[in-house]
């Protein structure tokens, strides 16, 4: 999706639509027609692109009809329809179509409950676009810059509005309260920059970036500032394509899109229903009568397969139940013996450690803690890292969880063939400084192990020789040569004094300073 929008959606891209086109002729089997497969629909007529210009009028063009004017009065957002938005229209349309109809199915899962959300806290309850683009309503979303859930809440941000991220939950991921956390950010946005579209693009590139911008540009117009390159590009289209996403959510035919095209998924409800800590989703899912994955789509924060520790002043977690199954599963749950209810500890390991260790230790099963702790190869365990152990109340049970986990899929390698956890291997420092003085011959034999921020011609100077000297003796290829970290150089201090010419001309010193700026250039060029 990110691919093919880079491409389609870009102030200077001239061919893209072209090199699509030819991916397709070139057929299945080449390596960047799969990749972009599921991004392009081979069958819908795509049209060739010039320039940015005439990208910009033929988006128009194909949106003139539409009467934005009337459109406004539906939004408690700003909605225009600015060139760039009508780009993402026709792109939405087309080459994005797909994901599109992906993210219009899941928002009819989440939309009410988001939409009441962003009410109570006094935001509109049309910012859940902004969501849209994020993540596509995508609970498990998770980007490269390590940003997880619906919001696409970063850690450090996520801490700030009170979304806990731990070896056991990751709250981001929960969309009632990432919706709350994400309304109170939005909300504190806005009341700086007094403009939705600042706010959203504050979002996306931070406080002070906007804030530099206003300074800079001496305006809180979002479109004067795309004009210069205050912005990054994801920024730049950040906002055009939330309004983009709006207009089309609410005038779905319109622009093209038909029910026909949409499986739209029902509303998110649930019932909840104390548990004690570490009580096993398998248990719950059984006394409920329900499924482990259904219970994980439920509590989309839950990282482990098991529920977290008690929090203070509360020793029970309150997990999500489908709806009707709150009786059965408290029925159920108390008829169950002690042996049933499967315990867990939670292990650090340390030093030596291997997966069939641990497993003997706790009288568990490998298999099993590979399970739940997502384990998929049992030859090496980090050092320091915790684990979550399932104990098994009798043999028959420990037996059990090993059959479980390995139908689906976790398999232990042999004890044998087992790797004991170990502190990362460490580089090995290479010597610097004076390695060795010695006199050969009369003279004196310095060896030197070059250290971080060395140049030859500071240790020229360090040793009352020259540059040129240097490089003779250790037949270096020339002045300009790069020096590493603990590279061993050999120096005869006493025959450059012999020479007559014991320290590096004046214009050394002036190239040396400027190397420190051009580490390539030079006698200076410094060790990396």
């Amino acid at each position: 999706m990110q691919a093919a929008e880079a491409a389609t959606v870009d102030e200077g891209s001239k061919h893209a639509i072209e090199i699509f086109k030819a991916l397709q002729r070139a057929g299945a089997a080449n390596p960047l027609h799969q990749r972009l497969d599921d991004a392009l629909d081979p069958s819908r007529a795509l049209p060739l692109i010039p320039d940015s210009r005439e990208i910009e009028q033929e988006a128009l063009a194909e949106v003139g009809a539409f009467d934005i004017e009337k459109a406004k009065k539906l939004y408690d957002i700003p909605v225009e329809m600015q060139p760039l938005v009508a780009e993402y229209i026709r792109f939405f349309q087309t080459v994005g179509r797909k994901h599109f109809v992906k993210w219009l199915e899941r928002s009819s899962r989440y939309l009410p409950m988001m939409r009441q959300t962003l009410k109570e806290s006094g935001l509109p309850e049309d910012t859940v676009y902004l969501s849209m683009i994020e993540s596509g309503f995508s609970p498990l979303a998770y980007s490269r810059a390590r940003a997880s859930g619906m919001w696409q809440f970063i850690e450090a941000t996520g801490r700030r509005y009170g979304l806990a991220s731990d070896f056991w939950l990751d709250q981001r991921r929960d969309p009632i309260k990432a919706t709350a956390a994400a309304a109170q950010y939005l909300k504190e946005l806005y009341a700086e920059f007094g403009d939705w579209r600042l706010a959203w693009a504050s979002y996306n590139a931070g406080e002070n970036r906007v804030r530099f911008a206003v300074k800079d540009r001496k305006t809180t117009d979002f479109w004067e500032m795309s004009k210069s390159r205050v912005f990054r590009k994801e920024t730049r289209h950040y906002v055009p394509k939330l309004m983009a996403a709006a207009l089309i959510c609410k005038h779905l035919k319109a622009f093209g899109f038909s029910e026909a095209e949409f499986s739209p998924l029902k509303p998110l409800e649930f019932e909840e229903a104390e548990v004690p800590e570490f009580t096993d989703l398998d248990v719950i899912a059984r006394s409920a009568g329900t499924t482990v994955e259904e219970l994980q789509e439920l509590n989309p924060e839950l990282r482990r397969w098991c529920t977290p520790p008690a929090s203070k002043g509360n020793e029970n977690y309150r997990i999500r139940l489908p709806v009707g199954t709150k009786d059965r599963f408290a029925e159920n749950f108390s008829k169950l013996a002690p042996r049933e209810r499967l315990t867990f500890r939670v292990h650090h390991v340390t030093r030596g450690d291997t997966l069939s260790k641990i497993a003997a230790r706790y009288g568990s099963a490998s298999e099993a803690i590979m399970r739940i702790n997502g384990i998929r190869d049992s030859r090496k365990l980090k050092l320091n890292m915790d684990l979550v152990i399932p104990v098994a109340r009798s043999s028959g049970s420990k037996e059990a969880l090993a059959a479980q986990a390995r139908k689906k899929g976790f398999n232990p390698a042999p004890a044998a063939e087992e790797i004991p956890a170990e502190p990362p291997a460490r580089k090995p420092q290479a010597p610097t400084g004076v390695v060795k003085k010695t006199v050969e011959n009369g003279k004196v034999k310095i060896v030197y192990g070059v250290a971080n921020g060395d140049s030859l011609w500071t240790i020229a100077r360090k040793f009352d020789v020259t540059v040129d000297k240097i490089v003779s003796w250790n037949s270096l290829s020339s002045r300009t040569v790069s020096l590493k970290v603990g590279q061993e150089l050999t120096l005869w201090p006493d025959e450059s004094k012999a020479s007559g010419s014991s320290k590096p001309p004046a214009d050394a010193k002036a190239n040396g300073h400027q190397g420190r700026h051009r580490s390539t250039k030079g006698a200076s060029a410094r060790a990396n």
